[in-house]
């Protein structure tokens, strides 16, 4: 798959050309896709593989657009949208009976999302599940309620997006901050009891020393987790990271018509990848 040369996107201002490109590249018709793709699962075909990637080029650029409010550069957004198409293309089934832009649509969008949350910003927004919730989610409420974009939350919306999201009101205030990009006040009163956002923020004045504490473990944890999944099997890291770190976890039905195999195996496997982590972070933190 490395081998495969694709159209780039120069700059934003090269964006018309190439979505001009990309449409020299044909579609495919259902038994021409089946046949490329049975040539790339026999024989590694890279040609196959290239008519696979070059004709859903068009689906990436238009999933990859619609993340352009993120304010990152719609080349990168194509770029990494192109990486996910890829992993698609070289993990697709054709035998499971459903066309390659389906089975592609959820690699591209994994990818971007991922992409999105390790660049968006220089504090790693989204280290957790309802900061990821509140990321993916809080423009399209606020388009909903027809909020302006840029402004403080009024107190009422920051109540009804956070019993909506089942997040904390402290979180969707600290979430529209940071998309906001700027400072906000911390003396809006938000909710019925008449709170201040700055109420509602961690209390800075905490005991330092246990703080200080508290974030070195979690950051401790990470870097142990990351360690971990290097020591998976490709298989294995991505059933885990399915199963065990996303927000909405597939089911074990969902990856065992991926992977083509039994949900009992996905299970097993499962366990497996989750005994070999567990034994790398106990080992880390008892080694101090």
């Amino acid at each position: 798959m490395s081998a495969i040369s694709l159209p780039v996107v120069s700059s934003d201002d090269g964006l018309s050309k190439y979505l001009r490109d990309i449409r020299a590249f044909p579609l495919l018709e259902v038994e021409e896709e089946f046949m490329l793709a049975r040539r790339w699962i026999e024989y590694q075909d890279t040609d196959a593989a290239h008519k696979l990637v070059t004709s859903h080029l068009r689906l990436v650029a238009k999933i990859a657009i619609g993340y352009r409010h993120y304010g990152l550069p719609v080349a990168d957004l194509i770029s990494e949208g192109n990486i996910g198409l890829m992993r698609a293309v070289k993990k697709f089934d054709p035998e499971k009976g459903f066309r390659l832009a389906t089975y592609a649509m959820w690699w591209i969008k994994a990818s971007l999302n991922e992409f999105v949350l390790n660049s968006w910003s220089m504090v790693k927004i989204g280290t957790l599940a309802a900061q990821k919730k509140l990321f993916f989610n809080l423009r399209r409420i606020k388009s909903r309620l027809r909020l302006l974009e840029g402004g403080d939350l009024p107190g009422e919306h920051v109540s009804a997006i956070a019993k909506e999201l089942h997040v904390e009101e402290g979180d969707v205030v600290a979430m529209n901050r940071r998309m906001a990009g700027r400072d906000t006040s911390l003396n809006i009163r938000v909710g019925e009891g008449g709170s201040e956002i700055q109420d509602l923020l961690p209390d800075m004045a905490e005991n330092q020393e246990a703080s200080y504490a508290k974030r070195e473990e979690l950051s401790k944890g990470r870097v142990l987790i990351s360690q971990a999944l290097d020591i998976l099997t490709e298989r294995e890291r991505e059933i885990f990271v399915e199963r065990r770190l996303r927000d909405d976890p597939l089911t074990l039905e969902e990856l065992g018509a991926r992977y083509g195999v039994s949900r009992e195996r996905i299970r097993q496997i499962e366990v497996k990848a989750f005994d070999k982590v567990r034994e790398v972070v106990q080992a880390g933190f008892v080694s101090g």
